[in-house]
């Protein structure tokens, strides 16, 4: 993801406080809607992610809903880009520091 989307999110919070908005940036999740859209290379796909995601398994509907809900319910949460993503986004956050401390 851009860092577009984020940027909106706290703009958008401050601009409509105290309506709060957050964003959920879900990486794959495990759907029908991805099954159909994978076909065959669906086990391809899951495999794929287990051993590179941090967490080891694929990202669910509920895990993406788990997050929904506690978004919704704590009052206090404004402006934040939460990743459900399995960890992909902390993975390449880390990749991209190293990557520029070796520039140095």
């Amino acid at each position: 993801m851009t860092a577009a989307l984020p940027a909106l999110t706290a703009n958008l919070a401050l601009e409509l406080a105290p309506v709060r908005v957050n964003l959920i940036a879900a990486g794959f999740v495990d759907t029908q809607l991805s099954a159909s859209l994978l076909g065959d290379e669906l086990e391809n796909r899951r495999s794929q992610l287990r051993a590179r995601l941090p967490i080891r398994r694929v990202v669910q509907p509920t895990d993406v809903s788990a997050l929904a809900v506690h978004i919704m319910t704590n009052t206090a949460l404004t402006g934040a880009t939460s990743d459900v993503d399995g960890g992909a986004a902390v993975r390449r956050r880390l990749a991209g520091k190293r990557c520029a401390e070796g520039s140095r």
